[in-house]
């Protein structure tokens, strides 16, 4: 059986609705001298977009089958998957609860409160704080505990929606993207994409290890060493692939790069708030300082580098995640504002 028939076989929702565009990044491939595309999954119709929603189809229609009333789920103050489980839940008529954590500690005004935290209050979820979610998947549960213990119905998805079920959601999406592919006639040298909580990373990998076995997945860490992720990818890869029944090939590896995401988590850095202002100054695209922008500056400099094999193009996945812009408002103005007077017109990436 064929592993789209096997897909299908998995209750879903539809909320992505149609195929998110495939684009080439003119400008930017100008100015690099290598064509650089972008898959636009911060496209996806709701609450801004995003990757998570993806990974929402399947556990949300997960949810419902089990009569659930109450979506419960964690992640950091400025989450994205938090805020767009929020959103479905206010769709679906669901309640949502969340635990959230500072991974950083900050006390600025603008993280604690503007952004994907503000959005959470729109869409009346209810927010605990907590000192850290470093037990995250007991804390989860023992919130659903307190739950049914006022008489609601609980489903609790992980941090990120990174299970072998949420994962299902980027299985589909790695099958999308070979469609397109074939239909534009491309070849990718490379696909590149913040790889953090991996559900992402983990379903991509499956689906392009069938539909595009040649074009490896390149995951740039947000939060952890390639020795500390390279087992959450892989057990994710082999999870999904035995919740499919589909084999994992011989021979795949589990390819990270982990040079920028320093200082850690959720804290923004150079290169990554270069990247953000060379993209949205020569294409109009916005990406965020958490993800995209130090996955982006791991793409850019690879290229510069020659860490690609070929000369094929390089595809970019943008997940999502701009309403976060606005939560690192203060860091972005005086980085940014720094890195003009560093940065050439033309950038030397």
């Amino acid at each position: 059986m064929k592993i789209s028939d096997r897909l299908a076989s998995f209750s879903r929702l539809d909320l992505v609705g149609a195929v998110t565009p495939l684009q080439k990044l003119d400008r930017l491939s100008g100015m690099v001298g290598r064509d650089i595309y972008i898959k636009r999954d911060d496209t996806t119709p709701l609450a801004f977009g995003g990757n998570k929603l993806r990974k929402l189809e399947f556990l949300a229609a997960d949810a419902l089958r089990q009569g659930a009333d109450t979506l419960v789920t964690a992640g950091a103050i400025q989450s994205n998957h938090v805020r767009q489980t929020a959103a479905l839940a206010a769709r679906l008529g669901l309640r949502c609860r969340a635990l959230l954590e500072n991974p950083t500690g900050t006390a600025d005004g603008d993280y604690l409160h503007s952004g994907n935290r503000l959005l959470l209050d729109l869409f009346d979820a209810q927010a605990e704080l907590v000192t850290s979610l470093d037990n995250a998947e007991a804390q989860l549960q023992a919130l659903a505990e307190r739950l049914r213990g006022e008489g609601r119905k609980p489903y609790v998805i992980p941090i990120g929606g990174s299970n072998p079920l949420g994962a299902l959601g980027y299985v589909r999406a790695g099958l999308e993207l070979a469609q397109q592919a074939k239909a534009m006639g491309l070849a990718f040298s490379a696909v590149v994409l913040a790889s953090g909580s991996a559900g992402t990373h983990g379903g991509l990998a499956v689906a392009l290890a069938h539909a595009m076995p040649e074009t490896p997945v390149v995951g740039v860490t947000v939060s952890r060493s390639v020795a500390a992720q390279t087992p959450k990818v892989a057990g994710l890869i082999e999870g999904t692939a035995a919740l499919l029944d589909v084999e994992v090939p011989a021979g795949l590896q589990v390819e990270l790069w982990d040079e920028y995401f320093a200082p850690r988590y959720g804290e923004p850095n150079q290169a990554g708030l270069e990247a953000i202002r060379i993209l949205a100054g020569t294409e109009g695209v916005l990406l965020d300082p958490v993800y995209t922008g130090k996955a982006m500056a791991g793409l850019l400099d690879g290229v510069a580098r020659g860490q690609f094999a070929g000369d094929g193009p390089v595809l970019f996945l943008h997940t999502g995640g701009a309403p976060a812009l606005f939560a690192y408002r203060n860091a972005i103005d005086v980085r940014i504002r720094t890195a003009a007077t560093m940065i050439p017109a033309t950038p030397a990436f």
